[in-house]
């Protein structure tokens, strides 16, 4: 029998605790609540620091694209005005930034670039504005072609299946970048003149056209087979034998299902097609001057970058950093909805 000085001092016993006893019965039971998978694939991500870090800077760039109008008012200086020529005093017999470091001053803070003096901070923002959102749009258009076609050939099988299955390996066949560069000037001669001068918005959507046409091909084959182990599953057996039609299959039983994949390949890539449209504008075929791009700037440095080296530094880290952070993000996200793949 325990004594009662033994009792009294023992801290052991929940019985002698009134305390958390009136506690629980004062608020209850703690309910248990449900998270769906969105829930829990956010959770995830914000524990994952370098995803939660990379997704900051990818935002930070789409803003200061979007904001690049107000920033170089605020900034005083734009990317068309040739200040060079304004001021003979920038630019030394060669053309080049006669100030050090590529004209850096606090007129100019990432200095002037060659030939026209235009301010290289100001040009920069536009650039990264052309480059990232046609990059965005032609990056939607390619996931919109791979998910229907692939989808289509999935779920229905057979000769669709087989004929789209064809389709796909002739045009993983064809080598992309060349093709890239013949098919541009073929596209924009279809809508202007070759004597006359070429539109900006003909060449945007003339670059959105080429990429949409030859790069939606390895989402197609990925979303083509995770709908082949789809549609053999119970629930959508149990869909078609309860009469639903191939539309309301799709979307209510399949699409649900292939957002994983989708979400996960169209962060990877949206990097992979920002380099292909400053590759286009590197090699004469995308945008062209006065219209500011990362392409030209590269292709301007490529030319001058033992004369001044500093031109080509500006956006050389951005493009890098961007692109870094972005494919982290994707790592980050595939992490996310599926955390037994675990880096």
């Amino acid at each position: 029998m325990t004594s009662p000085v033994k009792a009294e001092g023992s801290g052991s016993s929940v019985a002698l605790d009134p305390e958390p006893a009136s506690a629980v019965e004062a608020d209850g039971p703690k309910k248990l609540e449900g998270r769906s998978p969105g829930q829990l694939m956010w959770r995830r991500f914000k524990r994952d620091k370098t995803g939660v870090v990379s997704a900051c800077v990818v935002i930070f760039f789409f803003v200061i694209a979007a904001l690049a109008p107000v920033l170089t008012k605020l900034y005083g200086k734009d990317p068309y005005t040739f200040y060079g020529q304004d001021d003979p005093t920038l630019l030394n017999e060669f053309n080049l930034p006669a100030g050090p470091n590529g004209g850096m001053s606090p007129e100019h803070w990432f200095g002037i670039d060659p030939n026209y003096g235009r301010d290289v901070l100001a040009y920069l923002l536009y650039g990264m504005r052309t480059s990232l959102y046609t990059a965005l749009l032609a990056s939607l258009g390619m996931v919109l072609i791979g998910v229907v076609v692939g989808l289509t050939a999935g779920y229905f099988g057979g000769k669709i299946d087989y004929w789209l299955g064809r389709v796909i390996d002739f045009m993983l066949a064809l080598p992309s970048q060349l093709f890239m560069v013949a098919v541009m000037p073929v596209v924009v001669t279809v809508f202007v003149a070759p004597d006359e001068e070429t539109p900006t918005y003909v060449r945007f959507l003339a670059i959105t056209g080429v990429l949409w046409l030859l790069t939606w091909m390895t989402l197609a084959r990925l979303i083509r087979a995770v709908t082949l182990s789809l549609r053999e599953r119970e629930f959508v057996e149990a869909a078609k034998v309860a009469g639903a039609s191939p539309w309301r299959i799709i979307r209510k039983e399949l699409l649900p299902n292939l957002v994983t994949p989708i979400i996960v390949q169209g962060t990877y890539l949206l990097p992979s097609t920002i380099l292909s449209v400053a590759f286009l504008s590197f090699v004469g075929v995308g945008y062209q001057d006065p219209t500011p791009d990362w392409g030209l700037m590269f292709a301007t440095a490529a030319g001058i970058y033992e004369q001044d080296p500093t031109y080509m530094f500006f956006p050389g880290v951005a493009m890098v950093v961007f692109v870094v952070a972005f494919n982290l993000l994707g790592d980050s996200v595939r992490d996310a909805f599926d955390p037994k793949t675990g880096r």
